[in-house]
């Protein structure tokens, strides 16, 4: 499909480097009127997930799968969550393990491959029987998740109409790399700060499993990944996991439209997560690479909601109309 460089999103002039258009959205954007109602389903292996779902009895529903140590309650998941309320349709923000406010049974938790639990929510959703069209929209490692949903499930619900996904770090390896840059110094801070306090929440509830015993040795991504997101989630090493994890792999079977954008100036993406050649000559997959727009920022002075959000309602409402046309 035709790749877009310039799609016309303009920043804010107050926002003038990727680092700004990425925190101070994340830092002070407020969403004002979401009002969830939270579901629980327990898992198969004694696990449970934690739906929030706006409802308002339409036959049309969104999926939005939130970014690394985000949740429901994060502004971008809001922001995607009131504006497709207010056009009519049905949300359902769900959880991560570890992510609603609550740590999970298990020793596992999340990661950018765990698609068997994006799998559960879909598979849930399609299972009550009222939703006609079913529409997934992933930031960050949501969008990770989404992608490789898509290209791993050959089989998908006959209700999927396509998918939109944002700043998404196609390539997980470069990614992590991208992160350990000085410039991003901020960034991998804040997220192993995180990640650590859940590791002890965990290790509380089992001592045997999960041990914090050489935490504070742990500088970068790699040495976490190693040390626990690997060996919890059965990979060899980081390496395997960053391997197998990557949506990249499996992008090129994905047979639904599906809208992924991704920012040139994103601090966390480095041209590896730029899938150039795979859109270039796929049917379904379209890429946008704006501008500006930082890591989940894509501000917009003055209004309520950014541009992604207007972007993703605008490329699901083209796909509505290509569909009803044919």
């Amino acid at each position: 499909m035709p790749i877009i460089n310039d799609t016309g999103y303009k920043r804010p002039f107050y926002l003038f480097n990727q680092h700004l258009e990425t925190i101070l959205p994340s830092m002070f954007r407020k969403v004002r009127g979401i009002a969830y109602q939270r579901e629980r389903i327990d898992l198969e292996d004694g696990d449970f997930l934690d739906l929030d779902w706006l409802k308002n009895n339409h036959e049309r529903l969104v999926i939005v799968s939130h970014g690394l140590e985000g949740s429901s309650d994060r502004h971008y998941v809001k922001g995607m969550a009131k504006l497709f309320h207010q056009n009519q349709w049905d949300i359902l923000a769900w959880n991560c393990r570890t992510c609603s406010g609550v740590i999970n049974r298990t020793a596992r938790f999340y990661h950018h491959g765990a698609t068997d639990d994006l799998k559960t929510v879909i598979d849930y959703a399609v299972s009550l029987k009222k939703y006609r069209m079913i529409v997934l929209i992933g930031i960050s490692m949501g969008g990770s998740l989404t992608l490789k949903y898509l290209g791993e499930n050959q089989t998908i619900p006959k209700v999927l109409l396509c998918a939109t996904v944002f700043s998404v770090p196609c390539n997980l390896k470069s990614s992590v790399m991208a992160l350990e840059k000085r410039g991003n110094l901020f960034y991998k801070r804040r997220f192993l700060k995180k990640l650590k306090k859940k590791i002890k929440a965990k290790a509380e509830i089992m001592p045997d499993v999960i041990g914090t015993d050489g935490f504070q040795g742990i500088k970068r991504f790699n040495d976490f990944d190693n040390k626990y997101t690997a060996p919890l989630h059965g990979f060899r090493d980081a390496e395997d996991f960053y391997e197998k994890a990557s949506a990249e792999k499996y992008m090129r079977e994905i047979n639904l439209p599906t809208l992924i954008v991704n920012a040139k100036n994103d601090p966390f993406l480095p041209m590896e997560c730029y899938p150039i050649k795979i859109a270039d000559n796929h049917d379904s997959v379209f890429l946008e690479m704006p501008l500006h727009g930082g890591h989940v920022g894509f501000s917009l002075r003055g209004e309520e909601f950014n541009w992604a959000e207007k972007r993703s309602l605008a490329f699901v409402n083209d796909v509505i109309r290509q569909n009803t046309i044919s």
